[in-house]
């Protein structure tokens, strides 16, 4: 597992391999599904699923114990964290909802969390499977692109759903065919009314498949450079300590950064959807 052990490809593509399981010829096969499109990223699904229920068992714990008087410095730190979304989505979601701020703040906690694990030493956990008999393990969910486009596609239809709850099946079938170029309904114009309309549709319809495209690929493509910049420094043996750090230090911008890029997009495409354009 130690990288002189492998050649510096090897090395690489190990940490870089997802620990797989997938259904073949009716029965479940590890690490052999290759162009399966039914696999299962196991400790992609692990390792996300687990911080999520640390965040949502940890914040419980916080609101359960919160007290008025002078509080812990947990609960400080999580009250300050609360207080910085709350203000973010009320400054760009104007409209009333009980929804949009535990959203964000579920948002961005967790992809944090899920990108913070990009920051712990790259063999540590890989070896510790490695003795157990886990052949491969990735720790940092983000760098999976499934998990990336999962988050975005449940964004992708949150907008559509709060689009029509907002605007109705006419407002919303309305913003993909009447804009941005308004069709002549009225006049010998209204002749190229159709072409016009069809010419929005596939632009409009362009424009919101990106959003779910953009906000997985942004966030896996970030991620992903990130773990394999401390892949190549790992490589470098006792010498990666100083660089190791270096990048550490650095890394935590763009692990924050990247969760609140997520997080602020997510509600920048919900304020859109039921605001009037």
């Amino acid at each position: 597992m130690a990288a002189e052990k492998q050649s510096t490809g090897e090395y690489i593509s190990h940490h870089l391999q997802n620990l797989q399981v997938c259904r073949v010829d009716g029965s479940w096969v590890w690490n052999e599904c290759a162009g399966n499109f039914w696999t299962i990223n196991v400790d992609s699904m692990f390792f996300s699923v687990f911080l999520g229920l640390l965040f949502v068992l940890g914040f419980h714990a916080v609101a359960k114990k919160a007290t008025s008087d002078t509080p812990g410095r947990f609960q400080a730190f999580i009250e300050m964290i609360v207080e910085f979304i709350d203000t973010s989505v009320k400054e760009t979601f104007h409209k009333s909802s009980n929804v949009i701020a535990p959203l964000a703040l579920t948002i961005f906690v967790w992809v944090f969390m899920m990108n913070f694990m990009d920051l712990i030493p790259v063999d540590w956990l890989p070896m510790a499977a490695h003795a157990a008999g886990i052949p491969y393990l990735k720790v940092v969910p983000t760098t999976d692109v499934n998990i990336t486009f999962g988050m975005s596609i449940a964004v992708f239809f949150m907008v559509i759903i709060y689009t029509i709850s907002a605007k109705g099946i006419g407002g919303f079938i309305g913003e993909l065919t009447l804009h941005p170029i308004a069709p002549p309904l009225k006049g010998i114009g209204i002749v190229f009314a159709p072409f016009i309309i069809a010419f929005n549709f596939i632009l409009e319809s362009v424009a919101l498949l990106a959003k779910p495209l953009s906000l997985s690929l942004r966030l896996f493509g970030n991620m992903f450079a990130g773990e394999l910049i401390f892949i190549l420094i790992a490589i470098l043996g006792i010498w990666q300590l100083p660089l190791h750090f270096a990048w550490a230090v650095f890394h935590i911008l763009i692990v924050t950064l990247q969760a609140f890029i997520f997080m602020m997009l997510t509600v920048v495409y919900l304020a859109l959807a039921v605001e009037e354009h």
